[in-house]
């Protein structure tokens, strides 16, 4: 039990720094769109990765090259300069909270957050590398709770900050406190994409 403590603890560390993914997560709460089926498909995804990071992480250690992680942060760069760009084409759009969405939609959403979630390689820093690295010393049976308690971490702050964010959505159904809300969501995501390029920079200077 103390071992799923220790993951329960680590994982949500690790999860609670803010990042285009959480950002995402609490957006389609306050939009009341599809909010279940964002934080199920990250909660999963944090799962798989988890236990990848538990079981494989000499092979992940041994094979992941500084290369690959160029390739995701420049893949996270066009992902996120689409997405910024998406956001001021529909600045002046008006927000409508809890609207029936079609299948189109759905698999827009379901899209973009696992664009969010998979070419982020801060993903695979927090729980392939750390985790997997920090339980690599545990026996088969202490990693199993040590992985239970980091992805009960994730389900529940992901759900917790989706479903606050849809709570609190019915104080923000105005068009001015929106346009306060894309404004600070396209900042904050330009400021991560200038971070993803100072590491490709970093990356470029010390070849």
């Amino acid at each position: 039990m103390e071992f799923a403590l220790l993951g329960f603890f680590t994982g949500l560390s690790l999860i609670l720094a803010i990042g285009a993914q959480n950002i995402f997560v609490i957006e389609q709460g306050l939009r009341k769109q599809h909010v279940f089926l964002v934080c199920l498909i990250c909660s999963i995804s944090d799962f798989i990765l988890i236990f990848l990071g538990i079981f494989l992480f000499h092979y992940f250690t041994q094979y992941f090259s500084p290369v690959i992680e160029l390739m995701l942060n420049i893949l996270l760069i066009i992902f996120l300069v689409h997405f910024i760009y998406s956001k001021i084409k529909s600045f002046n759009t008006q927000v409508y909270l809890d609207q029936n969405s079609n299948f189109n939609e759905k698999k827009n959403v379901v899209l973009k957050t696992l664009g969010f979630t998979f070419l982020n390689p801060h993903v695979y820093s927090d729980t392939v590398f750390f985790l997997g690295n920090f339980s690599k010393s545990f026996f088969l049976v202490e990693k199993y709770f040590f992985g239970i308690g980091a992805t009960i971490a994730s389900f529940l702050f992901f759900f917790s900050i989706g479903y606050l964010s849809q709570y609190f959505a019915r104080y923000l159904n105005d068009k001015k406190i929106w346009k306060f809300i894309n404004i600070f969501i396209i900042l904050f995501m330009f400021l991560i994409t200038l971070y993803i390029l100072r590491d490709v920079f970093e990356f470029y200077k010390n070849i």
